[in-house]
């Protein structure tokens, strides 16, 4: 079957298929939680834009992630709504994986690169009636909290992806595991070609987080009794996987062994991933490839017109348009008026311990202050999507929605998507983030609100450490001694947050108007095309793929 209804480049001909368990290509789509997803929409958009030989192999979640509103006292609320997609079509197959001695039926639906101007995806689900309820809910939520479940998940996206592949008689050259969740398709690969050199020909992966949380670790015989290796002998297993004796299997560490190239997602995740595995024997050569964002999706063409035509009057114009548009949603939402003359801050992306929520409160009294000057004001929104079963970042959310109650300059709001994600990042002045240095790998949101002149004020980390000028088209928190504990460190970048927003930030929004003009503009202009995930897409190819 002929997946693209577009001509493909000769220069991008080697056929790629790009397994992720999510990709965020249009709000109607929720098959998405945050980071990884908006980075795997973005690679669709631009192997769509560049007419790359690409297709995305990915699962349709039948509950998505999770909606979020509100209960009755405004606190989060996790809604699991089932979702109904009329625009994808049935491709009429089906393929079978073994999970757990039982054979799962595997459904595979299309999205035509048409309907939303990405590569064309295929999304996989067992949520079907010839499978029993237990297979049926494999597909039902995205991170399913349960283990046994979350390792069905990753087989039914490795292995099931790739019988469908075969199914549909895809010729792929290379297989591209977007984070270890695919590693799966490495032992349905084994099974054809028996030998692991062969495999890692054809097999490439993007780590994208230094945490723990995001490299996956699981008991082996566990993994071993759901099918996550395909049959194969547990002995064969760690004799390929060059893990003797440990019971404890990491995804990360499996997938660095099976593959001819592993790319990180910013030269200093490059440096950190480097480090954090150089114990780790038999490894691919780990290179930096930064993460990028489609300019095609995020940008506001009104924005980019007044940029191009050095019309500032219209710049300014155009972003306070844009204001009023978030407003509006504040409103909605909390019944705060805010002001679009007024510095606006946000915060926002999934509410996780190490990117520090609540930093910019740490010091309650000064932010308590600063919220209540009558000259020089400051308005501040939150929003994010926390882990619906991790209590503490669901508190952390609650908390300041708890907190915005005493001001009405200070808003949080829910249904964080791609649709309200491009709202806040055109209608904000500046776009907060905050993660303890070394932990964010790459941290893309800054990346599309500098695209609509939202200027991102940011501890040195990810990818900000290429991009950033300070005072001339970002903010930067200054690096402090990271062997310090944890907290000591949150006191000092908060109180140093603090200082450049009470004595850079603010004076130059009010008193110097045309200053603030000019870093927008240079945000704007010095953001594309370094970060357009065009690059990022090209580079993939030269570096990856045909390497």
């Amino acid at each position: 079957m002929i997946l693209h209804d577009y001509e493909i480049d000769p220069k991008y001909s080697t056929s790629v298929a790009y397994f992720s368990m999510e990709f965020a290509v249009h709000q109607a789509l929720k098959i998405y939680s945050g980071g990884l997803g908006f980075l795997a929409g973005s690679h669709m958009r631009s192997a769509y834009d560049l007419r790359q030989n690409v297709v995305g192999v990915g699962i349709l979640w039948s509950f998505g992630y999770y909606d979020q509103s509100r209960h009755e006292d405004r606190s989060l609320e996790a809604e699991f709504i089932r979702k109904h997609y009329y625009f994808l079509k049935d491709l009429g197959i089906q393929a079978t994986v073994n999970i757990h001695s039982q054979e799962v039926h595997v459904k595979a639906f299309y999205l035509p690169p048409h309907i939303f101007g990405s590569a064309p995806l295929i999304l996989l689900s067992t949520d079907i009636p010839e499978n029993d309820f237990l297979a049926r809910t494999i597909t039902h939520k995205l991170y399913d909290a349960n283990e046994e479940t979350r390792i069905s998940q990753e087989v039914v996206l490795g292995i099931g992806g790739v019988k469908v592949l075969d199914a549909l008689k895809q010729n792929v050259d290379i297989y591209h595991m977007n984070e270890g969740h695919a590693l799966p398709l490495v032992y349905e690969l084994y099974s054809k070609f028996n030998d692991m050199e062969e495999v890692k020909k054809r097999v490439v992966f993007t780590t994208h987080t230094p945490e723990d949380a995001g490299n996956e670790q699981h008991n082996i015989h566990l993994l071993h009794k759901f099918g996550f290796f395909n049959g194969l002998e547990l002995h064969t297993v760690r004799w390929i996987m060059d893990m003797e004796h440990e019971d404890s299997f990491n995804l990360t560490v499996g997938a660095l062994r099976s593959t001819k190239i592993t790319n990180a997602v910013s030269k200093m995740h490059g440096e950190v991933a480097n480090r954090m595995w150089s114990e780790c024997a038999g490894r691919s050569e780990i290179i930096s490839i930064t993460n990028a964002q489609n300019r095609r999706f995020w940008t506001d063409h009104g924005m980019i017109s007044a940029l191009d035509e050095h019309e500032d009057y219209a710049l300014v114009g155009r972003k306070k348009h844009l204001k009023r548009l978030l407003f509006n949603v504040v409103a909605d939402q909390t019944g705060k008026m805010f002001d679009p003359d007024v510095l606006t801050l946000v915060w926002a992306r999934r509410f996780a311990e190490y990117k520090r929520p609540g930093l910019l409160k740490r010091d309650f009294a000064r932010f308590k202050a600063m919220l209540e000057r009558t000259d020089r004001p400051i308005q501040v929104i939150w929003a994010g999507k926390p882990y619906p079963f991790d209590t503490n970042a669901v508190n952390a959310f609650n908390e300041l929605i708890h907190i915005s109650h005493q001001f009405k300059n200070m808003a949080v709001l829910v249904g964080y998507e791609l649709e309200l994600s491009s709202i806040l990042k055109k209608g904000s002045d500046v776009w907060l983030n905050t993660p303890r240095v070394s932990r964010e790998a790459s941290g893309t949101s800054g990346m599309t609100a500098s695209m609509n002149g939202s200027i991102h004020f940011s501890t040195d980390d990810g990818w900000h450490p290429e991009f950033a000028k300070h005072g001339i088209n970002a903010f930067t928190i200054p690096p402090i001694d990271h062997s310090t504990p944890p907290e000591v460190q949150d006191d000092e970048d908060s109180k140093n947050l603090m200082d450049i927003l009470e004595n850079e930030i603010i004076p130059t929004y009010y008193n110097h108007p045309q200053q603030w003009t000019q870093i927008v503009k240079t945000a704007m202009s010095d953001v594309i095309p370094a970060f357009d995930s065009g690059r990022m897409a090209h580079e993939y190819y030269l570096k990856m793929y045909n390497h």
